[in-house]
């Protein structure tokens, strides 16, 4: 591994670092290999972190190629996460890409350059794997009384959809405590092959979202039909053991554009509930926007206004398919769930 000059001085504390390489962002989380106890259960705690939009996936849908631009934006980030990690003792890592590395013919490529330019090794997973690291690391926001749930993961170029048992755990003394309070089944899954990013393009670009935002709706609408079909989960909403969790971006600005707040505080989003009333209006805020108004918005911002409108087609479809009452919306994904499966493999 490529040792870069050392700009900061060096933390001897010793974490575990996750990266998640997406289509639109690359985020990175070192965080202590202990849990913290809060009154809300135990939780990880984070050291550090990094989160910039890179939009690797851009035009992988027409071109199924990386482009130069996407890929350079995309090592400078690299090279930023890198030098994050130098500034502390890495004694264990996992470091991931997802749906624009699984579509693009010259991805292999991509990661053999990024180990060259970078020293950072990153794998490419598959859908299911992104599904179950999305689950593991939001699923500490399961009720208690939480018997399934459904959970999505809205991405720039896939959104991951699961159907879940909960089984709670019993602890006992002298047990090794679990890493998280239930035992997870994964009944079923899919993949639906739209993201805010390809979503976007598929309909002509973020300047015809809202006139094309119902043709986005039915397309989802369809490509999610088969889960519901297979399990009919629409007949147990409204259980109170039945829970519909999310973790992405759009729900996260969704929740901001609720409580009205003027920069985004991920302390008062992470964990929690909407009603579908609250969320639907939020939806209809942004569609009245002109596009300048969703570029200048605190709490959008001009790396995610291109997109917001896509992930928000693809939240109402959900909401049509599985009219839900509420939701729990969570700032957290594959990046915890590395560290949350990295957790429990140090526990077993």
């Amino acid at each position: 591994m490529r040792i870069m000059e050392e700009t900061h001085p060096r933390n001897r504390e010793k974490v575990y670092a996750a990266l998640d390489l997406g289509t639109n962002n690359c985020r990175l989380l070192l965080t202590h290999p202990q849990l913290k106890e809060t009154k809300s259960g135990r939780s990880l705690r984070s050291v550090d972190g990094f989160s910039r939009i890179v939009r690797l996936g851009e035009g992988v849908s027409s071109s199924g190629r990386l482009s130069e631009e996407a890929m350079e934006r995309t090592i400078e980030a690299l090279r930023s996460c890198r030098g994050k990690m130098e500034r502390y003792s890495v004694i264990r890592g996992r470091y991931v890409a997802t749906e624009a590395c699984r579509k693009a013919s010259n991805a292999l490529e991509f990661m053999q350059r990024i180990k060259q330019e970078t020293g950072l090794t990153i794998e490419i997973i598959s859908n299911e794997e992104e599904a179950r690291l999305a689950l593991l690391g939001c699923c500490s926001l399961l009720k208690k009384r939480t018997r399934k749930a459904l959970a999505f993961d809205i991405g720039g170029g896939s959104t991951e959809i699961m159907w879940v048992e909960a089984t709670p755990l019993i602890e006992s003394e002298g047990a090794i405590i679990p890493v998280i309070p239930f035992d997870l089944n994964i009944r079923d899954w899919i993949s639906v092959p739209y993201g805010v990013m390809n979503l976007s393009e598929r309909f002509g670009s973020s300047a015809y979202a809202d006139l094309y935002f119902r043709d986005m709706v039915e397309r989802v609408r369809e490509a999610v039909s088969p889960l519901e079909a297979r399990h009919s989960i629409s007949q147990l909403v409204g259980e109170k053991e039945v829970q519909l969790l999310s973790t992405s971006g759009t729900v996260t600005t969704l929740a901001a554009i609720h409580l009205d707040l003027q920069r985004y505080e991920r302390s008062r989003i992470d964990g929690i509930r909407l009603t579908h009333e609250a969320i639907s209006a939020s939806i209809e805020r942004l569609l009245s926007m002109r596009p300048s108004e969703r570029f200048n918005h605190p709490c959008i911002g001009a790396d995610r206004s291109d997109f917001i409108l896509a992930g928000c087609a693809i939240v109402t479809a959900i909401f049509e398919v599985w009219p839900f009452a509420s939701i729990t919306i969570a700032d957290r994904g594959v990046r915890e769930g590395i560290i949350v499966s990295m957790l429990m493999d140090q526990k077993s």
